[in-house]
């Protein structure tokens, strides 16, 4: 029977474990440059099947929150190629998830403090992490943004490729697109936010467009077996909605390479509710695995959201799923796996330290040994 710790072949990446440590923003890279306190915490939680960084902008316009790493700019890249050496030295993997967060962003942190872009010209309900001019960081309700025109969509696809080729070159083993939690793909693939009458808008063939030449343009740079995608189905995150998920997401999955390195699902409403309703059935997550893996996916299935010991056991003991991701359990436990395999006691998470900050909260949680 396959167990939580047994490794596994993921397109082109080669894990010891199925455990993943998920994506977590932790607003600790000032400048968008990581640096070394990046490069212990990643360190530390190396012995992870795999390390999904948090998200790093693809571009200036891509960013939506104060002090998160980026892909574009040379010193940026000299900072993630110490983290990577870190994480290889260390024995693990890891990934970047290259992100364009659309309209979840503020005026100051956008080029020349314009508007943030989005399919439509639609304000987010939600709040993004600044800095004010005290240097002290606080949340902000997020800045009304402007619609994409069809002839700057060509620029961002462009963007996603050159982030994705940086990452390679700065030691990366792969890079997560992230489509999820109500950022700029997510943005367009869902009618709430999407109200475009033009190529990239109106049926779910156009919601999807953007996202099809995204991937096409990742893999075709650095190969499908070291891309990977990240989607959230029926999250409500960042103000994000559609009334009939199941047949867009399907369609998703079943216009995605065959052969790509894995598939991230978020159960449920992101951090929250695994159940959580959107439209006016219970989402089908089996039914979407279905059809991927249908029509001749073979990419590594991840799960995330709500996971525990027990549930991931038996997620990946039924076939149900190839990986599980771990989010708040590896920010406060960065030997989660020991952990796990001995059923040890687990540290609980600082909240209070979970956005900014320094080395409190980040990379002072003892290990299993030391806390004992």
């Amino acid at each position: 029977m396959t167990s939580l710790f047994d490794s596994l072949e993921a397109g082109d990446l080669k894990l010891a474990n199925r455990i993943v440590m998920a994506p977590l923003t932790r607003n600790r890279s000032p400048g968008a440059v990581p640096n070394t306190l990046n490069a212990t915490y990643y360190e530390q939680r190396a012995t992870a099947g795999l390390l999904i960084t948090e998200g790093t902008a693809i571009t200036q316009q891509g960013q939506g929150y104060a002090d998160v790493p980026g892909l574009y700019k040379p010193e940026a890249l000299e900072g993630w190629k110490h983290v990577t050496e870190a994480v290889h030295r260390a024995g693990g993997k890891i990934v970047t998830q290259i992100w364009h967060v659309g309209r979840v962003s503020h005026t100051s942190l956008q080029p020349n403090g314009g508007q943030p872009v989005a399919p439509s010209a639609i304000t987010a309900k939600s709040k993004t992490y600044i800095i004010n001019e005290d240097g002290t960081g606080a949340f902000a309700p997020t800045s009304e943004p402007r619609a994409l025109e069809v002839s700057e969509i060509a620029g961002i696809v462009e963007d996603y490729r050159k982030a994705a080729r940086a990452a390679i070159d700065a030691g990366f083993d792969g890079v997560e697109i992230h489509a999820a939690n109500g950022y700029l793909l997510d943005q367009f693939l869902r009618s709430g936010a999407n109200q475009r009458t033009d190529a990239y808008g109106g049926s779910i063939e156009n919601r999807a467009r953007f996202l099809f030449e995204v991937v096409a343009a990742v893999t075709a740079e650095i190969g499908a077996g070291r891309t990977a995608i990240r989607i959230s189905p029926v999250t409500p995150a960042n103000d994000i909605a559609d009334p009939d998920p199941q047949p867009l997401f399907e369609h998703v999955v079943a216009g995605l390479p065959d052969d790509l390195a894995y598939i991230h699902v978020i159960e449920g409403a992101t951090g929250g509710d695994r159940n959580f309703l959107q439209g006016e059935v219970p989402f089908d997550y089996a039914a979407l695995k279905a059809a991927y893996r249908n029509k001749g996916g073979k990419a590594a299935w991840m799960v995330n959201n709500g996971y525990d010991r027990e549930l991931a056991t038996r997620a990946v003991e039924s076939g149900y799923a190839d990986l599980v991701a771990f989010g708040k359990l590896f920010i406060a436990n960065p030997d989660l796996v020991g952990r796990l395999r001995d059923n040890a006691p687990l540290n609980a998470p600082d909240q209070a330290t979970f956005y900014g900050g320094g080395a409190r909260g980040y990379t002072d949680y003892p290990a299993k040994e030391k806390a004992a």
